[in-house]
C-alpha cells in the first residue's frame, strides 16, 4: 500500500495532523525542560493525566476537558516546588505525584468501569482513538502553544540558562516558569490519545537530546528538535500502519534510532 492510499483513511489523516502538532509542541518545550533538568516532568504529568482521565470516565464527563485543568495545576505545583528550595527535590516530587496519580487512576477504574478499551487507548495510545473533536481541540490548543512559544522565545531562553540573572534584570521569572508549565501540561494531555500515558514523555525528551548532540546554539537545538520530532512521528506512524505495530512504541523506537545515530555523529566529530 502506498502513502496516498494509506492517508486516504480518515483516521490516518486525523492521526497525522494531531501527531505532527503535538510532536512539534513537545519537542520545542522539551529543549527548555531538558536543559532545566525537568525532563521527567512529562512522565509525571502523563500519569497525572491518566489519573484525571480515570476520574473523568467515572464521572461521565469529557476526559480532555477534565484533564487539562487538573494537569495544569499539577505542572504548576511541580515547578513551584522545584524552584522553592524545598527539601523535597524536583525528582522526588515528580516521583511522588506520578506514583500517586497512577495509583488513584487504577483504583478509580477498578472500582467503576474496569479496564475498558477507551482507558486502554489512553494508557498505550491508538490512532483509531482520535475523533474529529480531538483533532479540532488539538489543533486549536497546539496553535496556541506554538504562538506563545514564539512570542516568549527570548524570555524562555533567559529562564532556561540563568534564572538568577533573568531575575536580576527585572524579568518576572515565576510568570514565565508558570507559562512553561502550562504549555507543557497542555501538550502532555493532547498527546495521550496518540502516544498513551506510558510513552508521551518520550516526545519531550528524545528530540531535545538528539538535537543537543548535533547543535550547540539554543536556536539550532530548538529547530533541530522540532524537525526531528516531526520526522520520527511520521516515520513511526507509517511503519506502525504498514506493520500493524503500536503507534506509540513505534514512534519511540524511531526516536531512539535517530538519537543513537546522533550519538555516533557526535563521537565522529570529536575524533576529527
Amino acid at each position: 500500500m502506498n502513502l496516498v492510499q494509506m492517508f486516504s483513511w480518515p483516521f490516518m489523516q486525523r492521526a497525522l495532523v494531531v501527531g505532527i502538532l503535538v510532536s512539534l509542541c513537545a519537542a520545542l518545550l522539551g529543549v527548555s525542560l531538558v536543559l532545566k533538568r525537568y525532563s521527567m516532568i512529562g512522565d509525571g504529568l502523563s500519569h497525572v493525566s491518566f489519573g484525571a482521565l480515570a476520574v473523568a470516565v467515572a464521572l461521565g464527563v469529557t476526559p480532555l476537558y477534565f484533564s487539562i485543568p487538573v494537569v495544569i495545576l499539577a505542572a504548576f505545583f511541580l515547578l513551584r516546588l522545584a524552584n522553592s528550595g524545598s527539601r523535597l527535590g524536583s525528582d522526588a516530587a515528580i516521583a511522588v505525584v506520578s506514583a500517586s496519580a497512577l495509583a488513584i487512576g487504577i483504583l478509580v477504574i477498578s472500582l467503576t468501569t474496569g479496564m475498558t478499551t477507551d482507558v486502554d487507548n489512553y494508557m498505550f495510545g491508538s490512532v483509531l482513538a482520535m475523533t474529529e473533536t480531538d483533532v479540532v481541540l488539538s489543533a486549536v490548543v497546539s496553535a496556541a502553544v506554538l504562538v506563545l512559544f514564539v512570542l516568549f522565545y527570548h524570555k524562555l531562553f533567559a529562564i532556561t540558562f540563568d534564572e538568577n540573572f533573568a531575575r536580576a534584570t527585572g524579568m518576572r521569572v515565576e510568570l514565565y516558569n508558570t507559562l512553561l508549565s502550562i504549555l507543557t501540561a497542555l501538550t502532555i494531555v493532547l498527546g495521550m490519545r496518540m502516544m498513551g500515558a506510558m510513552l508521551i514523555s518520550s516526545l519531550v525528551i528524545f528530540p531535545a537530546l538528539t538535537a543537543m548532540r548535533l547543535f550547540r546554539s539554543f536556536r539550532g537545538v530548538v529547530l533541530c528538535a522540532g524537525v526531528t520530532a516531526v520526522l520520527c512521528f511520521c516515520a513511526g506512524l507509517i511503519f506502525s500502519f504498514a506493520r500493524s505495530t503500536p503507534v506509540g512504541a513505534t514512534v519511540v523506537a524511531a526516536d531512539l534510532i535517530l538519537f543513537l545515530l546522533a550519538c555516533v555523529v557526535e563521537r565522529l566529530r570529536k575524533k576529527v
